[in-house]
């Protein structure tokens, strides 16, 4: 009987260890057929690992104190606790949790944020979040690039297009509006042959800086070239060298200031 086809999910199953014996001797000898699709395990792997360095340290910080202190009832009333504002201390202790890489750059008051995230860790936060996904990295494909462009200029309330990177090897996914500090921000996917990604974070909010100089941040295994264009700021995010990172970035920098 013929082994059924080998799909990215078997692919991630194999990665995870999930597989039965049997199959995972399949998929074990298809990838050995397949230079290509074994390439891209390896960059899956990678992206893995980049997760694992990137957020494994939040598993092991406390929660911040104001958050363990909102979700707590107040002692006079632990009979007949008021549950609208104890839901509420429970929400915030969950995002707390979820979100323990952020509480490092945030500070809360009175349930508002003192100050903004930057750049190169939102962007490198992001990449994480999406590059690895297989089904759904984008929300609109490069298939549909026109409709991307109208559709995040809309919302950026400027004109934001995709730059090109085939000359570098890298060809463009597609895209997806995304929060930022007090607006929306645009993020565009590009991935090489072997599977590798790379994402551009662009956002038009009021960054408070006007010059264009680049800046290299890296945040765990994500390394992060960003600079600010008047309105804009530009992250470029990937796990790929410094040196290799600043090639694309010198490009793209190039195609957005020759527009």
């Amino acid at each position: 009987m013929n082994a059924s086809p080998v799909t990215d999910a078997d692919m991630h199953a194999f990665l995870d260890g999930e597989l039965s014996p049997q199959r995972g001797a399949e998929v074990r000898a298809w990838l050995a057929a397949h230079p290509e699709a074994a390439r891209r395990l390896e960059a899956y792997r990678a992206q893995r690992s980049a997760l694992h360095g990137l957020f494994d340290p939040v598993l092991d910080e406390p929660l911040p104190e104001p958050l363990v202190q909102a979700g707590m009832p107040p002692p006079a009333t632990r009979r007949g606790w008021p549950w609208p504002q104890l839901a509420a201390g429970v929400l915030l202790a969950s995002i707390g949790a979820a979100g323990g890489w952020f509480a490092r750059d945030l500070q809360i008051e009175t349930g508002a944020l003192a100050r903004a995230v930057p750049l190169p860790h939102q962007a490198a936060v992001a990449h994480v979040v999406f590059s690895p996904d297989v089904r759904r990295p984008v929300e609109i494909s490069a298939e549909h690039e026109a409709q991307l462009v109208t559709w995040l200029s809309k919302r950026l309330g400027t004109a934001v297009h995709p730059p090109r990177l085939g000359s570098l090897g890298f060809e463009l996914i597609g895209g997806r509006l995304l929060p930022g500090n007090s607006g929306p921000v645009a993020q565009f996917m590009y991935h090489d042959v072997s599977g590798q990604r790379l994402t551009l974070y662009v956002s038009t909010e009021n960054l408070g800086r006007r010059d264009t100089a680049f800046r290299f941040a890296q945040e765990g295994p994500v390394n992060v070239f960003y600079w600010i264009d008047g309105q804009f700021g530009y992250a470029l995010s990937a796990g790929i060298p410094k040196d290799q990172l600043a090639r694309v970035a010198t490009a793209v920098y190039e195609q957005l200031e020759s527009r």
